[in-house]
């Protein structure tokens, strides 16, 4: 499992946002999607062509970090090594590990998606078949991680996700989030500093030199980069950006979850909240926020259409 931070940022008046590079077993990603502070998108089985989910499947499978023993309830506290029972044919019969059980599963899940794929089905059927073995690439971003930390962190969490939420604990605490002052965008995948502006790295490598950009083409490439992540793929080019771009904002309906990453510090405050464009609503302690955003404007809050009324 990986938890990278690709943007941290924090606001004049002490705001904190953070955006997350994950990557874990797909069959915690359901507990992850039930944080709804959080903005994200993530690899999809249907965008994911087959050969290559089926390369990531046996390149890397996703496997259980703790083989619990059965016993009531939703945790299980001690861990399980019995043999599993497995005939190779009617008169020879012997056991296996769980690891290799669980291997053979995987095997049998990628034979029958390869027969399905030969027979001329959609990736989006055959690439349901192996998504118990998929490790899953999600971006993520959130102002409020308290509440996440709290329970996915406890002993009774399931264990990949607790192992999960470890990592990026660890991320946030040795990460130093840069000041961005009103007005300036926090921009997952492109970088910004005050001498340089907005950059990305060309051919994916600073030592090659490095592309200023414009405000704008810094919203677009980050809105792109992570919008990208659906399909296992990451091109920051302006080109990419712009195409991407089109695509998500002229399409009915607008595919606006990318823009939810992108966001600059309020400068509103409780009393005059309503004038600023891009606040949504106040609760009841005061806090000004934008869709799941706490004290930034969220750029999908700017788009035109971004929600059917």
């Amino acid at each position: 499992m990986k938890a990278d931070i690709v943007a941290d940022s924090i606001s004049e008046a002490g705001k904190r946002i953070t955006t997350f590079e994950l990557e874990y077993p797909r069959f915690i990603h359901g507990e992850l999607m039930s944080h709804r502070q959080f903005s994200r998108n993530a690899a999809s089985s249907r965008a994911i062509p087959v050969k290559k989910m089926l390369e990531i499947v046996n390149n890397n499978p996703a496997v259980p970090v703790h083989w619990g023993k059965n016993q009531p309830g939703m945790q299980a506290d001690e861990e399980c090594n019995n043999l599993i029972e497995y005939a190779e044919h009617p008169f020879n019969d012997k056991e296996i590990t769980r690891e290799e059980t669980w291997e053979n599963a995987k095997k049998a899940a990628v034979f029958w998606a390869q027969k399905f794929d030969e027979a001329g089905y959609h990736k989006q059927i055959v690439n349901r078949i192996v998504e118990p073995f998929q490790m899953i690439r999600t971006v993520v971003t959130a102002t409020e991680w308290n509440n996440f930390f709290y329970l996915r962190r406890h002993k009774d969490a399931q264990p990949e996700i607790k192992v999960l939420a470890d990592l990026m604990w660890e991320a946030m605490n040795n990460s130093a989030p840069n000041e961005l002052p009103i007005g300036v965008w926090h921009t997952p995948y492109v970088d910004r500093s005050d001498a340089l502006g907005y950059t990305v790295p060309v051919d994916g490598d600073y030592e090659n030199g490095y592309l200023q950009l414009t405000e704008q083409q810094a919203l677009k490439v980050s809105a792109s980069c992570c919008a990208q992540v659906s399909y296992r793929l990451l091109d920051n080019s302006v080109e990419k950006a712009e195409k991407i771009y089109d695509m998500l904002v002229n399409s009915k309906p607008v595919h606006a979850s990318p823009f939810e990453h992108q966001a600059k510090p309020m400068s509103c405050t409780t009393m005059d909240w309503w004038e600023e464009e891009g606040t949504t609503h106040i609760d009841k302690y005061e806090n000004v926020w934008s869709g799941n955003l706490q004290g930034w404007i969220q750029h999908r809050q700017l788009i035109e259409d971004n929600v059917h009324n």
